[in-house]
């Protein structure tokens, strides 16, 4: 076995523990195919929040097997964690290992099982209300129904295609949550929240400052609950505060916090900094309270609409964005309306809006009243509708104005693509290096965007 190839599916944690595997499997002497038809050996680290990121990981079993039959297939994370007797059973799978022993995947894959791994009888991750503790082994199955592990391990990873991808490195410092929402699988397939140690996010940011990355993008399961699992415990604030204070990075983005997280010290810290990005994202979920009740949410409608007006007030040009959900079980028309409008009075400059997917294990599954699949399509697109024009107001209040963006990649269409402080995406006419801080004069809206995905057109300046 010489080759191989890690394809990450789900978010931005994810992508940080497939950067991991990576950096140990070379490590290990193996060389990274460029696609899984060339490699020995196949790694899906797998995503489980939707029934469809679990249909997603199927295909693409399938489709190694019937492009690469003589490839050896390890399927690991989320969807490895909650069903690995189901992903098992899959044809072609070699080994399925959970995010309880994801660190140790490069050596599974190139050795025997390590010496401390115990196999007991199989144990379903799927039951939730086990009385202990039990790791499995299946033949090459490798799963702990408890995360006993405190080390959080994970690699940059850089945004862009392949290894050579040269902006914004995502810096996973995070993992797990201790959150009980009552859609949420993730809990139980990554565990208690774990913080990476301080020094090793300075190290981890230090160097990649030191090999030119201009801007680094914080991530974590729930990012704002860093440093609580400490003795004495630390805050996110902290943590901000000292990467901004030792190490040399020009621009900190940090991803997705949780409402609650934004405290009066992040907002004004991020407002203040010229080198902590002007973009903030809460996770909503629902504007109902009836329904953030049901979903056992820690906040109500008015606490997060303070949050974001605090951010606005203090940031008026700041990207704001959350998720949202539509189809929760009992959300009603009212209910579904209560929650579009709180929506619709919030300056939100994008929404991630995703349909509810029942998860097996979760308390909502058992619940009654889920709402028919083409009724909640039709909410879906009502946000998304809304989403859109929130984002074309917000665009267009940039017309004419020169903004300092970070060049990204080189388009099909001969464009380069590129980023603003506050999370525009904008397109600069030729080709342009990647990873530099270009002055751009916004020249023009795109029009045919679909929610996010739409660009600014720009002359460089």
């Amino acid at each position: 076995m010489s080759a191989f190839f890690v394809q990450n599916f789900g978010c931005r944690a994810t992508q940080a523990d497939g950067a991991l595997i990576e950096r140990q499997l070379a490590g290990k002497g193996l060389t990274r195919s460029s696609s899984p038809a060339q490699a020995d050996l196949v790694i899906l680290n797998t995503c489980t929040v939707t029934a469809a990121a679990d249909q997603d990981a199927r295909a693409a079993i399938r489709h190694v097997r019937r492009e690469n039959p003589s490839a050896k297939i390890l399927v690991t994370g989320c969807y490895a964690q909650r069903a690995p007797q189901e992903v098992a059973a899959l044809p072609g799978v070699t080994w399925v290992v959970g995010n309880s022993h994801k660190q140790q995947v490069a050596e599974i894959a190139t050795s025997a099982a390590p010496a401390d791994f115990i196999p007991l009888d199989f144990v379903s991750l799927e039951s939730l209300a086990l009385s202990s503790p039990a790791f499995t082994v299946i033949g090459d199955v490798f799963a702990h129904t408890s995360f006993t592990h405190t080390d959080l391990l994970a690699a940059p990873v850089m945004e862009g295609d392949g290894p050579s991808a040269k902006t914004r490195p995502n810096l996973k410092v995070q993992d797990g949550c201790d959150n009980r929402c009552s859609f949420c699988i993730i809990p139980s397939v990554r565990g208690h929240s774990r913080s990476m140690k301080l020094e090793r996010v300075l190290d981890e940011a230090r160097a990649l400052t030191a090999a030119g990355y201009r801007e680094i993008v914080l991530s974590g399961i729930n990012l704002g609950r860093w440093g609580r699992d400490f003795t004495p415990q630390l805050r996110f604030e902290q943590l901000v505060n000292s990467l901004l204070h030792n190490t040399g990075i020009e621009k900190l983005r940090i991803s997705s916090v949780e409402p609650m997280d934004w405290s009066d010290e992040l907002i004004r810290m991020v407002a203040a900094s010229p080198r902590i990005a002007k973009h903030a994202h809460l996770p909503l979920q629902s504007g109902s309270d009836r329904i953030l009740r049901l979903m056992h949410r820690k906040y109500r409608p008015w606490h997060y609409s303070e949050k974001v007006r605090k951010i606005h007030e203090a940031m008026p040009e700041a990207a704001i964005g959350a998720d949202v959900m539509v189809g929760f079980p009992g959300e009603t028309d009212a209910l579904f309306e209560e929650s579009r409008s709180f929506i619709e009075h919030l300056p939100f400059t994008y929404l991630h809006v995703f349909t509810y997917s029942s998860r097996p294990g979760t308390p909502s599954a058992a619940m009654p009243n889920h709402v028919p699949v083409h009724v909640a399509r039709e909410r879906n697109q009502v946000l998304r509708d809304l989403a859109a024009a929130k984002g074309t107001a917000f665009r267009q209040r940039f017309l004419g104005r020169t903004l300092p963006v970070l060049t990204l990649q080189t388009g099909s269409d001969g464009y380069t693509e590129a980023l603003s402080d506050n999370f525009l995406k904008v397109k600069l006419e030729g080709r342009l290096p990647a990873n530099t801080w270009v002055q751009a004069k916004v020249m023009e809206i795109a029009e045919d965007f679909a929610a996010q995905s739409a660009f600014i057109r720009a002359d460089p300046r």
